[in-house]
């Protein structure tokens, strides 16, 4: 059990440093040409790890329309918001933005799907509102009214809503195929049709432009962020359930910060301080209120 609680961790780590990368890349790579190679190296090593394991299938049609959206919402928009988002604004406002997703998918789950949130989980949600909102304006929330909000902040807003949606429309797609299974189709899918956007801006032509660091970049997406983080999430998932596993993203935005302090000199305001605190806070609250049915 040990393993899988390291692995946990290391998870949270890697994708933490997926913010550090991204924030790299996007000074130098476009937006959709850095999601697109991005998910070119996850998509290589996640059906490498299917065709190793026999696990390659054909699939009903109505199982592709599901893959579909997985792919345009978690893997198409998710990351044209993310490399967008990240151009203009510091890595560790980002990742706290971003780490409000437990919370929104708690509470949309709850309307769409009557899932009973309860008393703490609400405060949860608030919490990691309110730590949102503090860290967004850098401590001054009533510019929020004033057009004080930046771009780049409501571009990463975008990213907190399409994975929401990708969740929501997972949690249905993993009643009918593993995540294993999801994850890859949806990378294949979502790679597809970040082909197109990515040749409009010259993928293909500026492939020996970009520098040494942007690719090690957008290969640690691909394999640390994308394939080996999946894998060890749900490896996690099918060992102590869920909620337990999902406590771990609590980290994420922890090792971010920690790490754009350290490799980028980003400085810390007491803003976000005071944001990360509620944040996480806020979603420990949203996971770990109830137990969820299944888990051990």
């Amino acid at each position: 059990m040990g393993t899988v609680y390291l692995k946990l961790t290391m998870t949270a780590v890697l994708w933490g440093g997926t913010i550090i990368a991204g924030r790299r890349i996007a000074g130098e790579v476009p937006p959709f040409t850095a999601a697109f190679l991005r998910f070119i190296w996850a998509s290589f090593f996640l059906f490498g790890f299917l065709l190793s394991r026999g696990r390659l299938t054909s699939f009903p049609s109505h199982h592709w329309r599901a893959f579909a959206i997985l792919g345009l919402t978690g893997i198409f928009a998710y990351n044209a918001f993310f490399f967008s988002g990240l151009k203009p604004i510091p890595a560790r406002r980002a990742s706290l933005i971003i780490a409000s997703n437990p919370a929104l998918i708690a509470l949309f789950s709850a309307v769409l799907f009557k899932e009973r949130l309860g008393a703490v989980r609400c405060a949860g949600i608030v919490l990691s509102v309110f730590g949102a909102v503090v860290v967004i304006p850098k401590g001054h929330p009533w510019i929020l009214w004033h057009g004080g909000v930046g771009l780049g902040d409501i571009v990463i807003l975008g990213c907190v809503a399409s994975w929401a949606a990708h969740s929501l429309m997972g949690k249905r797609v993993m009643q009918a195929v593993s995540p294993e299974i999801a994850v890859a189709y949806s990378c294949l899918v979502g790679t597809l049709l970040l082909a197109i956007p990515a040749s409009a801006e010259g993928v293909w032509s500026q492939l020996f432009s970009f520098s040494l660091s942007s690719w090690v970049g957008m290969f640690y997406l691909g394999f640390f962020g994308s394939f080996l983080g999946f894998r060890w999430y749900y490896e996690g998932i099918q060992a102590i359930g869920p909620a337990r596993a999902g406590v771990f993203i609590n980290l994420v935005p922890l090792s971010a910060v920690v790490m754009a302090v350290l490799f980028l000199g980003e400085q810390v305001e007491v803003s976000l301080i005071v944001g990360a605190l509620a944040v996480c806070l806020g979603v420990t609250l949203t996971n770990r209120a109830e137990p969820v049915r299944g888990d051990p």
